[in-house]
């Protein structure tokens, strides 16, 4: 039953990523987009938890832990797929288990058999490949970086999900910390982007910037319309169903599996994000980049069947 929740969770965090792909390329507020997403899975933990009434207990208190890993990782993948290719962006996101299994390992003696070690080495030689292929540039390690970046926090998160369950702790109550804690910092980082975005502007009226921009935009060079704030707020809402959809799979996954292989299985979003970028995007890979990519999933799917 266990591979059932982890299986539908990845394909609503696979369709998730799609979403924040598509997004990123649009002329939108990150942080107010974010907010949505959080401010949608508040919502919908308090009600559903109003019908099934789960109880409260302190482990709950864990979802305050992985509201803000959980804001840390969505932060840096909406960002990688902003500013790096959706492909390399997308392995990372479905490196986590390499964290988790690691820190599971440290922090509860979850050791790794012959099968792990030989994943790890596969998955850190697809990494390799991806790194030194010929047209990676300094824009492209930077959305690399966002992806390591990604990679650790999701990493955290999972095992923030697996000690809340140990602790007892029941899904929705856990859940409604988490998106509570997410949306109080996505809506603290939308009010300071405002006001900076503020001060930028107060600055550009006082100087001959404000002509140049007048003048580029008669010229038809003015950049596309920015969406508007209410029309942000209820996109990231939609797009908040597939993130809170995943997490009600993750936390009974997590509490019926095995640490490590729950999050591989987890991690198996990223086939969708590549076909996506494959098929849709029309993202070519080099033959090192596509070497790369087909070593990371071989160890995720060699550390799936080993764990």
């Amino acid at each position: 039953m266990w591979f059932v929740f982890a299986a539908a969770s990845a394909v609503c965090f696979g369709l998730r990523g799609i979403l924040y792909q598509w997004t990123s390329q649009r002329p939108i507020d990150r942080n107010l987009l974010l907010l949505g997403v959080y401010l949608s899975g508040t919502i919908i933990a308090f009600a559903v938890n109003a019908f099934v009434r789960q109880p409260w207990s302190p482990g709950c208190w864990v979802g305050v832990w992985m509201g803000l890993f959980s804001f840390i990782s969505n932060a840096s993948m909406y960002r990688g797929f902003a500013v790096g290719r959706a492909s390399v962006i997308a392995m990372f996101t479905g490196l986590p288990p390499v964290v988790v299994v690691t820190l599971a390992y440290l922090l509860w003696g979850e050791r790794l058999n012959m099968w792990q070690t030989c994943s790890f080495a596969v998955i850190v030689l697809g990494i390799l490949m991806i790194r030194y292929s010929n047209d990676i540039s300094l824009r492209n390690l930077q959305g690399a970086g966002w992806g390591a970046l990604t990679m650790i926090a999701f990493g955290i998160t999972d095992l923030s999900s697996k000690k809340a369950t140990m602790l007892g702790a029941e899904t929705l109550p856990t859940l409604m910390l988490m998106y509570v804690t997410g949306t109080v910092l996505f809506g603290a980082a939308w009010y300071a982007g405002r006001r900076k975005l503020a001060a930028a502007r107060a600055i550009a009226a006082a100087s001959s910037e404000v002509r140049q921009s007048v003048a580029e935009a008669a010229a038809g060079k003015a950049s596309p319309a920015a969406w508007t704030a209410p029309r942000t707020l209820l996109w990231g809402m939609v797009v908040g169903l597939t993130n809170i959809s995943g997490m009600m799979l993750v936390m009974p996954a997590f509490k019926l599996g095995v640490t490590g292989l729950v999050s591989v299985v987890i991690a198996m979003n990223v086939v969708f994000v590549l076909l996506y970028a494959r098929f849709v995007l029309k993202e070519r890979f080099t033959k090192l980049e596509a070497g790369g990519l087909t070593c990371a999933l071989i160890g995720i799917i060699i550390l799936r069947l080993a764990a």
